[in-house]
């Protein structure tokens, strides 16, 4: 559609009071502006955030001045792509319109208002947790996760704290500002609706039109054009459908399925009143649900989800452009993901983010915002969820990767769980939403998508919402309550949530924490850990598999080893239960800052240990020795479209390599099939000195008879060689998960790969993006040497880290 004619950039902004001011940049929010002009610390660094809680309760004024030279047009209109959150906007002392939802866009008729010459512009932003807590007291308590009334605005709710996030409650113009000048009429909304069968693709574009005058009702020619093919028709109203016919498209696919071919589609309406451009892709996409099952399925074919979970990647999304999106979702593909949950406590992601999933291959699970908390039905935040949904129905639909609208986080569960029943006393509390509002809207709008009322949800408000057997769960009694190894009594149909906790980087954490010393329980990483019980929750994972840790670098090591353990263990387990089980999403990629979470990626973007572990359990091909009838099998998972046919050897080892028993066998595993092989290498005589390795080509899986705890392992002995930016490992005994460490000497050096156990003989190369010299910081589980020797507290700070 016509582009907005921008705003200057000389905006200012001030509080209520006149008291603090700032030159403003737009987009942006408040706390960038005031941290860019020095008025604010770093919310992110040491307990900041606690000073900063007075600017979500000001109310902020931004300002510019612009010039206007009139126009011809027959309209003039002030778009706001995204205001955070309830504004008034003043044009010249006149006042052109009010907002109250940061996830839509408004659109204000503002002619009347214009003179010509110098104009002002004013908007004004009330204190969205004030807003929310004085519609509390006039709706009624609704029960959440958390104290602050993120329930209570349509506003991101990560923004008033998570157990991952900070409390920073924004406001400003967070996506673009400008003026629309037209005439006659304007495209107001384009929807293709994409269908696939018998090797003909239709494209039925549907287009909504708005006139300048609307009393004028003349008939308006509409012209669609995609690969290659146009269809012009006439549109008598303000509504119409073209329908373009593509035999033998080219068809869309996940990565790992296939390919991702795009096609430009470009709408005209009349000789040149206005165009709409968009890439669409050919392909069907459903879920299956019968029988419990939740399997989607794109193309006819099956596939396995390996998901993450994805929350906004900064407190502040303006700082989120388009190269920060493609870096993380590079870094998804990089884990072997397909799949991106975006979840219902954060925001409809920018259009950079779905474009990327499109070219990617990266199916989109796209949660409505609606997360851990019952939500009024009542006006006014009704309609200001149905007009959010209206619009991002709309303006997402296009894309192929979007796979699925799914109704709210968790909402469902809580009613069922978490005492809600009582708190309400027949309060709504989102039903409506998620059983009639929210898949009306999507039926209507995007016919053909799945909907699914919640995650999790099992099919009915007459069965338990995170019933196993039924449809789609999340696990966290493991994590809160039950050591890992618990994944394993789970046979879940699809699992959209579990994780496990682990630290940072620890150039993250010296860049955000000024401690001295570093501690598990010093008061920055403790005031970075916004879990409850986090760090009792870490020691509790760590009992029953590792003796107590003897300083800084060993927990910093043994919680890192612990979070990757289990997440893959997790995965291993889930995906050997393939095709009952048909996915997995892993709580959680990423972070929005530096803190102790479940992330694969933490708040600097540094990969975690976690992340390469995650990488190996969600390879094309995989190897996982697992408990069965009793007994100890190989399960080989094959996601690949050709089979996979290899020679395999299985043996029982004793710690020092020694081979205690083997046996051979042909692996063959049908394309996207899994097939379980009952292992014969015997019981071990001594568990506490023995383990099964199984060896298929490239490909190898361990298994460890006991927790390390109680392993009578070799003290590890390796020589390390440097070459360059290569790092060789070469074991003389037993090394069981061998990490190196570069961003203890460089904050900007990163390693390929994280976590290797290598056999007695074994070597491994390790590859830095640079050079760090001889002397690169390693650990591994076994490993004797004085732990307090490189207890990495006494070390300087990295170059770089912020004052």
């Amino acid at each position: 559609m016509t582009p907005l004619h921008p705003l200057p950039e000389s905006w200012t902004v001030r509080s209520a009071s006149g008291d603090v001011r700032a030159p403003a940049t737009v987009p942006g929010c408040v706390h960038t502006d005031l941290l860019a002009a020095g008025l604010i610390p770093d919310p992110y660094l040491d307990d900041n955030e606690t000073r900063l809680a007075w600017v979500g309760r000001t109310e902020w004024r931004y300002e510019t001045e612009f010039s206007w030279d009139g126009t011809e047009h027959e309209r003039t209109d002030l778009v706001c792509e995204g205001l955070d959150t309830v504004a008034e906007i003043e044009l010249n002392g006149v006042r052109v319109g009010e907002t109250a939802n940061m996830h839509r866009s408004y659109r204000f008729d503002v002619r009347p208002a214009l003179r010509t010459g110098s104009n002002r512009l004013a908007v004004t932003f009330r204190s969205a947790l004030e807003y929310a807590e004085r519609l509390k007291e006039e709706l009624g308590e609704r029960p959440s996760a958390y104290t602050e009334p993120y329930n209570f605005i349509r506003k991101m709710a990560c923004n008033f704290g998570w157990d991952w996030g900070p409390t920073l409650v924004t406001a400003g113009i967070w996506r673009p500002i400008g003026l629309h000048e037209w005439s006659g009429a304007r495209l107001a909304a384009v929807r293709p609706v994409v269908t696939v069968e018998d090797g003909v693709a239709r494209v039925a574009v549907h287009v909504e039109v708005e006139r300048a005058v609307k009393a004028v009702q003349e008939e308006l020619r509409i012209t669609a054009t995609v690969c290659g093919r146009s269809v012009v028709g006439a549109l008598p109203s303000d509504t119409g459908v073209l329908e373009v016919e593509i035999h033998q498209p080219e068809l869309w696919w996940p990565r790992g399925y296939g390919e991702q071919p795009l096609h430009e589609l470009t709408v005209t309406l009349g000789d040149d009143l206005d165009t709409w451009q968009g890439k669409i892709g050919f392909r069907t996409v459903e879920v299956d649900t019968a029988d419990g099952a939740f399997t989607i399925v794109v193309n006819g074919r099956p596939v396995f989800a390996k998901g993450v979970n994805w929350i906004p990647d900064d407190c502040f999304p303006v700082r989120i452009d388009r190269a920060r999106y493609a870096e993380r979702l590079a870094q998804a593909c990089e884990a072997g993901v397909n799949l991106m949950r975006v979840w219902g406590g954060g925001l409809y992601e920018s259009d950079d983010f779905y474009d990327l999933c499109d070219e990617l291959g990266l199916l989109v699970w796209q949660d409505f915002p609606f997360a851990c908390a019952a939500y009024s039905e009542e006006e006014p935040l009704r309609s200001e969820v149905e007009a959010e949904a209206r619009e991002n129905v709309t303006r997402l639909m296009p894309h192929p990767s979007l796979a699925l609208w799914c109704g709210n986080n968790e909402n469902i569960w809580g009613l069922f769980d978490w005492g809600w029943r009582e708190r309400l006393a027949g309060r709504t509390w989102g039903e409506g939403y998620y059983l009639d509002l929210l898949p009306g809207i999507v039926a209507e709008l995007d016919p053909g998508r799945a909907y699914w009322p919640g995650s999790p949800y099992s099919g009915s408000m007459d069965v338990h919402p995170n019933d196993p057997g039924h449809h789609n769960i999340h696990i966290w009694d493991v994590w809160n309550q039950r050591d890992y190894t618990a994944y394993r009594e789970y046979r879940p149909r699809f699992v959209s949530e579990f994780g496990f906790q682990g630290p940072a980087t620890y150039a993250t954490i010296k860049r955000a924490i000024s401690d001295e010393p570093l501690a598990p329980d010093s008061p920055g990483m403790r005031f970075h850990q916004k879990a409850v019980d986090g760090d009792l929750k870490l020691a509790a994972g760590l009992k029953p598999h590792f003796a107590p840790p003897a300083g800084f670098a060993d927990w910093h090591y043994l919680t890192q080893v612990n979070q990757a353990r289990a997440i893959q263990l997790g995965v291993e387990h889930f995906r050997s239960l393939w095709p009952h089980c048909a996915g997995t999403i892993v709580w959680q990629l990423n972070d929005c800052w530096p803190v102790t979470s479940w992330s694969a990626i933490d708040g600097d973007g540094r990969r975690k240990p976690l992340f390469h572990a995650l990488r190996r359990a969600y390879a094309d091909r995989l190897l996982t020795v697992q408990p069965r009838d009793g007994g100890l099998a190989l399960v080989a998972v094959n996601d690949t479209d050709e089979p996979w046919v290899s020679g395999a050897v299985a043996a029982r080892l004793g710690v020092d390599g020694t081979e205690l028993r083997a046996e051979s066998f042909e692996l063959e595993v049908a394309p996207r099939g899994a097939v379980t092989v009952p292992l014969g290498v015997g019981e071990p005589a001594d568990p506490a000195r023995e383990l099964i390795a199984v060896r298929a080509g490239e490909r190898r899986a361990l298994w460890f008879f006991l927790p390390d705890k109680d392993l009578d392992l070799p003290e590890g002995r390796c020589t390390v060689t440097v070459e360059g930016r290569d790092v060789i490992v070469s074991a003389h005994t037993l090394v069981r998960d061998l990490a190196i460490f570069p961003d203890r000497v460089h904050p900007d050096a990163e390693v390929d790969d994280q976590l290797i156990t290598l056999l007695p003989g074994e070597s491994h190369r390790f590859t830095i993006n640079r050079e760090i010299g001889a002397d690169v910081p390693m650990r591994w589980v076994n490993d004797r040497s004085s732990i307090s020797s490189r207890d990495t507290t006494s070390l300087p700070d990295p170059p770089g880290r912020s004052a």
